[in-house]
């Protein structure tokens, strides 16, 4: 009898090793899949997959121009970037801002003048913010953007990823302590809504909701509605009283006669 004892017990100890190498196995098979999940679901993850859906690799190239409230636009990011304005100011003169790699420089009727480190953050800050709207959301990959998965929501009876983004003192400007978020498109991967509140001129809170989307040469532009929220609404909860017809319409960010400069055609 000691003899089958041995046995059955050298048995019994096997399957119960064996049974606990599956449970390890099954435990970390697990760990991996929540991580490979976890990172799925990030928000680099989900911003890298906005990028991509609005234009991806083309954004590497892009050279466009495109006219927004009277003023003609251009940014080129070829070698870096390089932006720049057109317009006529109030007494007629000729203006072009250019900002190359974070150098700026103003021409007056083509002169170039000398500017005050205030004017030109200023004039910086402007322009920059223009063309940051127009490609988005091809910048939310800048050092300077931080950002985070904050939850999903419903809007419209669409599912969204939401990603809260904010900005490094360094790299983020003179607005960097501005605060953004993002309503990302389950399905499409298109940002539809976005919002943002500021601390400058005693502060605000925007939220945009997008339309007239239109694809020029593999890359997706789109205008905006701002709708204006109490000071002081927190961002998450823009959608609900957009939806509710809460907010009021403050006006329309439209980019038009968008071009390719590398191509003759134009798109209203």
């Amino acid at each position: 009898m000691n003899k089958y004892f041995k046995i059955a017990f050298g048995i019994a100890f096997l399957t119960l090793v064996g049974c606990k190498e599956n449970q390890k196995n099954d435990e970390a098979g697990s760990t991996e899949n929540s991580i490979l999940e976890s990172e799925e679901h990030s928000a680099d993850a989900i911003v890298q997959k906005a990028i991509i859906a609005h234009g991806g690799n083309a954004y590497d190239t892009a050279n466009y121009e495109f006219v927004f409230r009277d003023k003609m636009y251009m940014f080129n990011n070829s070698d870096g970037y390089a932006y720049r304005v057109n317009f006529r100011d109030s007494l007629g003169n000729r203006i072009e801002d250019n900002l190359i790699n974070g150098t700026f420089n103003r021409k007056i009727n083509d002169e170039s003048v000398d500017l005050s480190k205030e004017d030109i953050a200023i004039h910086s800050n402007a322009l920059n913010s223009v063309i940051y709207f127009a490609t988005l959301p091809h910048k939310l990959n800048d050092k300077a953007v931080h950002k985070e998965s904050v939850g999903e929501t419903v809007i419209k009876g669409e599912d969204y990823d939401v990603v809260r983004v904010t900005f490094n003192k360094e790299g983020g400007g003179t607005d960097h302590d501005d605060i953004f978020m993002y309503w990302i498109n389950k399905k499409s991967h298109y940002i539809n809504y976005l919002a943002y509140s500021y601390s400058v001129n005693n502060g605000g809170v925007r939220f945009r909701s997008a339309y007239n989307p239109r694809t020029i040469d593999g890359i997706r532009f789109q205008d905006y509605i701002n709708w204006k929220a109490p000071v002081g609404t927190p961002l998450e909860e823009l959608p609900n009283l957009f939806e509710n017809n809460q907010l009021k319409e403050l006006s329309r960010i439209e980019a038009t006669q968008v071009r390719n400069l590398n191509t003759t055609k134009l798109h209203d």
